[in-house]
Parts: structure tokens; sequence; C-alpha cells
């Protein structure tokens, strides 16, 4: 795959817009754009849904707070609703944002089974109402966030982003992969520069708690047991978030450059990324780094069998075996590979859930 020639994004003095900024990549991802832009203004903009306990979303704002504290740049958060059209493009006419990095959506493969309109009405009809602003307001960069899941049935490993793409196996993957499809189409219509990231299973500190190591981490503390699916032979592509968030700030910064074709109309500045950890880990692997994780923080027993307290369930409705990425796109590009493994990033995790639980 060619390399995509990149147009330099200086955020410095700039307004950024991020969406879903008090979930998990938002904040870590908000925190990071106040330690690095001088000046300028960050602007967080959330419907806080309570698909998980708000508390979580209201704990992250508390450490953007803190952090714009200290930060050269402006912060604002806005509450609203990307459904809204209104909404979306009252604050394109107040804020004019340079660059917009999209990370709100309906997330879960599970949840998507039996709550689809949700789905619909965020991740569709939310972006489509998110790429009308950026036409009427032009952004010098937008970036979204897809999905591993895109891959769907996929067979062959590791996913490359030049790979098909048109087996989803949940209607989440579905909604990511439309995405894809309306960004491309805006791209080459009003020549909008938007970069899709394709997010491989995220974890880290202050995560999703709908997230396998986070609800096993819930339950197994409660004294409760935890189903292994696909008999334990399933392998995630884990990513750490620093690693997730250091991705997403490279990218923004480095925008596809706007060209003509030969027939005098825009080539659609677009690009699409993986950003995965490159390193499957066996899931019976993976909940043994974490019960050592626990133990070694004090969450569990020293004695803690977790044998007794898991059982190996068949495969779930719209879940794959294997997610692996093929991440040399983001390497060859932005130089940059994810390269945190989940011993050190579930150490983390359990390190901040020890003192989260304190709290």
């Amino acid at each position: 795959m060619a390399a995509h020639n990149k147009h330099s994004v200086d955020l410095n003095g700039k307004t950024v817009l991020v969406t879903g900024s008090p979930g998990f990549i938002g904040a870590n991802l908000v925190i990071r754009l106040l330690k690095e832009m001088r000046g300028g203004r960050i602007i967080s903009f959330d419907c806080m849904s309570d698909y998980y306990d708000v508390r979580l979303k209201e704990y992250r704002l508390g450490l953007i707070e803190k952090a714009a504290e200290s930060a050269s740049a402006e912060h604002v958060f806005i509450k609203g609703n990307l459904a809204d059209k209104a909404a979306v493009a009252g604050l394109f006419e107040k804020y004019r944002p340079d660059a917009v990095v999209n990370l709100a959506a309906q997330a879960g493969v599970r949840y998507s089974i039996d709550h689809p309109e949700v789905y619909i009405e965020s991740n569709i009809i939310g972006f489509f109402n998110l790429l009308e602003a950026c036409r009427a307001y032009p952004v010098e960069h937008l970036v979204f966030a897809s999905s591993s899941s895109v891959y769907g049935g996929n067979r062959k490993v590791p996913f490359a982003v030049e790979d098909k793409v048109d087996s989803p196996v949940s209607l989440y993957a579905a909604t990511k992969k439309s995405d894809e499809l309306l960004a491309h189409c805006y791209s080459k219509l009003y020549d909008i520069p938007a970069t899709g990231l394709r997010f491989f299973t995220v974890y880290g500190p202050a995560g999703r708690p709908d997230m396998f190591y986070f609800s096993a981490a819930e339950k197994l503390t409660a004294g409760g047991s935890i189903k292994i699916f696909n008999y334990g032979n399933c392998m995630r592509d884990f990513t750490y978030i620093d690693d997730i968030v250091e991705g997403v700030y490279r990218v923004l910064r480095g925008a596809p450059e706007r060209k003509k074709g030969e027939d005098g109309l825009p080539v659609p500045p677009y690009a699409i990324y993986n950003i995965g950890g490159g390193s499957p880990v066996n899931l019976m692997d993976y909940v043994s780094e974490l019960t050592g994780a626990l133990k070694a923080h004090g969450i569990l027993p020293a004695d803690f069998d977790i044998s007794e307290h898991s059982e190996l369930v068949p495969m779930q409705a719209g879940d794959v075996p294997v997610t692996y990425a093929d991440s040399a796109a983001l390497e060859r590009d932005y130089g940059f590979t994810p390269g945190i493994g989940v011993r050190e990033g579930l150490g983390a995790f359990a390190k901040w859930y020890a003192e989260y639980k304190k709290a």
C-alpha cells in the first residue's frame, strides 16, 4: 500500500473538538492534548449516556479538569448529543474547530444485539451530523474512531487495512464500517481531510466497565465467577490506552494531503489505519495475567484459584475468535507501533483499580 502524503497540522493556538471526551479514550486524549498544546482550546462534547455508570465518566472529567488547571490551553465541556443536529451546528458556529476527533459512539458488540436503535442514532446519525458540520465549517483534519470489529468474519490474519471488510457479524461493526464509507464520501465530495482509526481491544486504568478485564475484576473481587468464551480459545490483540492515545495524537497532527486528480476533482484526502498491539494474546493467558496483577495489588488473596471461579462457555453471537492488527501502515506513515504488553498494562490497571476502590 502506497504511503499517504501528510499535511502537518499545528495544534498550538487552535481549537480542537473531541467528542466522547468523558469516555475512556476521549478523556486520555484530552489530557494528552492539554499537556502538549500551547494555547488554544479543547472542546469536550458528550451526552454522558448511562450505558455504564456515569460516575466513572464524572471521575474522568475530574481528571481532565485537574489537568486543565496547569495547561496553557483552555478546556470547555459541553453536554450535548451528536444526534441533535442543531446542537452540533451551533457548536461549530460558535467555536469553529480547526480539528475534530470523533470518539463518541455507542460502544459494545453484545449490547447492539438487544439495543440496535441506540447504535443507529449515535453511530450513524450522530456521525452524519458531524460530517455535515465539517462540510459547513471546514476543518483541517477529522479523525474518527472505527473498530477492529469491521473485520468481522475475516479468516486471514493479521488484519490489514486493505482487506475486504464486507462481512460484519454485529450491528456495531456494521455502523463502524458505515462511518468509514460516509467519511470517504464526504472527503471526496467536499475535500475534507479525514482519517479513520480501527482500534483493537483497548484496555487500561479507568477503562470501560463493560470490557472483559474490568468486568472480570469486578466479579472476581465480589466473590463471583467469570465466563470465558469459546472455551478460552479466543485470541485478542489487546492495546493499552497509552499506545492508542499516542497513535491518535500523531495521526491528528498529520492529515492526508489535499490534491486534485487527472479529472480536476479532489482525490479524497482520506486514510484508514489499524492501531493494535500486533501480538494477540490467548484469553486464558490474559485471565492469568489479570488475576496475577490483582493478587500483586492485594485485590485478590494470594491463594486465589482462578479455575474455581471461571467457567468455559461457547462462543457468543456477534463475537469473533481472533483479532490481530497489522499496524505496518501506522509505523510507515507516523513512525509509531504500539508496544506496551499485557503484563505491564494489566499491572497498571490493577494498581489504578485498587486505588479507585478505596476512594
